[in-house]
């Protein structure tokens, strides 16, 4: 009888074992996985309009230009 309780308690030390190496060593989770499109747009209406008042302040307007997936702003007369 106790064979085979020492076996179940090695299985289960085992499969936690497992478990805790596979968290640990899987992928990073993602920066935020609740973006969605609505709140990309709004972040980058939020970054427009911060773009569009930096260059007024020198008199300029805001362009924006995508990138390798990442829009940029310039100030140009």
């Amino acid at each position: 009888m106790k064979s085979s309780s020492l076996k179940a308690r090695q299985l289960l030390f085992t499969a936690c074992i497992a478990l805790i190496g596979g968290c640990a060593l899987g992928p990073p989770a993602p920066d935020n996985p609740t973006a969605g499109p609505r709140a990309e747009q709004r972040n980058e209406a939020r970054a427009l309009e911060q773009a569009e008042a930096d260059c007024a302040a020198q008199g300029k307007h805001a362009v924006a230009e995508r990138s390798e997936g990442e829009t940029l702003y310039h100030c140009v007369d």
